[in-house]
């Protein structure tokens, strides 16, 4: 029986260091790739362009490749521990960087199993990482930026979304990464969100803004950026109206859209439960979350509802039954709201809607509890995170330190600690260099 050697791959980007990897291990014996999912890959890093399967479909037809299983995990312990092969090949590139540690646990499991860790030189020059930006630069399809969400949803713990409201805010989400240990933290989509929208345009947050203005600006930041984005439908207007919206997102590439269950001219919530307006009727509202799920061509494409029952001071029993009527007439997903600081509200909530849903994707917003940390909000049964308005509160302030500095200087220079220099702010832009 020919000796078998384990080989951790991504197989989202083939270039000629991976092929030289499984050469060199076919030396050895029957090389057994295993195919990092996609939920072990999110935690880390990009979700990849390729599903498991396609990839699956791709590494298989590989020449050396014997068979190819799936790892659901960054660390290769479970299934080495699974497969007990008798050797594992690694570029030696793990030497160094945030996966030493990965390599310690490696040789120590191997050594326990009787087998031996392969190193070979890492092949200079190409790279996963150069050409997935190069790729990026590229840009995305409509159709793979549409399926993205759900992917992320399945595979990521905490699906962690971002407010932009132009082509240079987006440039920022999509571009920016925090190393965290092993971990690489990004955001993995955006929020389209109507009130930084008009605020940005200085203009009320009034609903008053109608689709095709919206679509005018989010064109800008679909043309630059590559990731999912949520589109915040307010109300959704009229259910005729609704369907049209639903289309026009859906073949524009927007993955979502999340609409609240009021009726009325819109008035902001933030401003006390003066503004909030009356929520529609379970029947009505059910009533368009279904005339839109009608008109969606594909099924990637995601209608969200949005409870307003604790903003309007209403009862816990009364979220819990509109939105489990919400996911009866359809919703794929439910966000709740609230602006209790505390944040219980939204436990209670979330822990009683997953007694009854374990699988139906829970949205939250938390702007008012924002002490409470995402692995927290995943205990509850949270799957994905909003931060709303944060990139437009975050600009004004220093828009204005700025502003106030050269009037008060009479002169930019003391403004130069607190503004970016340009050269940096283009480099952000593809194409640019």
């Amino acid at each position: 029986m020919n000796k078998t050697v384990y080989l951790g791959m991504i197989g989202d980007i083939l270039h000629p260091g991976l092929t030289n990897i499984i050469k060199e291990g076919a030396k050895y014996g029957d090389v057994m790739i295993g195919l990092f999912t996609d939920k072990a890959i999110a935690t880390h890093r990009r979700l990849p362009y390729m599903t498991y399967e396609q990839r699956k479909e791709v590494i298989e037809n590989i020449k050396g490749v014997a068979c190819v299983v799936p790892q659901d995990e960054w660390s290769y312990v479970p299934n080495l521990r699974q497969y007990k092969p008798d050797y594992i090949i690694h570029g030696d590139d793990w030497k160094e960087g945030s996966e030493q540690e990965l390599r310690a646990e490696v040789f120590k499991v191997m050594e326990e199993l009787g087998g031996k860790v392969i190193e070979i030189p890492y092949t200079k020059g190409i790279n996963s990482s150069s050409l997935d930006k190069e790729i990026k630069a590229i840009g995305t399809t409509p159709d793979v930026r549409l399926k993205s969400l759900r992917r992320l949803i399945a595979a990521k713990p905490i699906v962690r979304i971002m407010e932009v409201h132009d082509g240079l805010s987006g440039l920022i989400v999509e571009n920016i990464e925090v190393k965290n240990g092993i971990k690489t933290n990004h955001f993995d989509g955006m929020w389209s969100s109507s009130l930084t929208d008009s605020t940005s345009k200085g203009k009320p947050d009034i609903e008053a803004v109608d689709l095709t203005t919206r679509m005018q600006d989010l064109n800008n930041i679909l043309e630059c950026t590559t990731k999912p984005i949520v589109y915040d439908g307010d109300t959704g207007g009229k259910p005729e109206h609704f369907v049209f919206t639903v289309r026009t997102l859906e073949r524009n590439g927007i993955s979502a859209i999340i609409i609240e269950d009021k009726i009325g001219l819109k008035k902001n919530s933030l401003f006390g439960t003066d503004a909030i307006q009356t929520q529609d009727t379970i029947e009505g509202f059910c009533h368009k979350i279904k005339m839109g799920k009608e008109a969606q061509v594909t099924k990637d494409f995601m209608v969200i509802a949005r409870c307003e029952s604790l903003i309007a001071g209403k009862s816990m029993e009364d979220a819990l039954e509109r939105t489990f009527a919400y996911v009866e007439a359809g919703a794929d997903g439910i966000m709740i709201h609230s602006k209790e600081k505390s944040g219980n509200d939204i436990k209670e909530f979330c822990l009683r809607f997953r007694e009854k849903h374990p699988m139906v994707p829970l949205i939250v917003v938390p702007t008012t509890y924002n002490q409470i940390k995402e692995e927290e909000l995943h205990s509850w049964g949270v799957n994905v995170v909003i931060y709303a308005n944060h990139m437009l509160r975050a600009a004004y302030p220093a828009m204005m330190k700025c502003a106030e500095t050269i009037l008060e200087n009479e002169r930019s220079l003391e403004a130069n600690p607190i503004c970016m220099p340009i050269k940096e702010i283009l480099e952000l832009i593809p194409g640019t260099k």
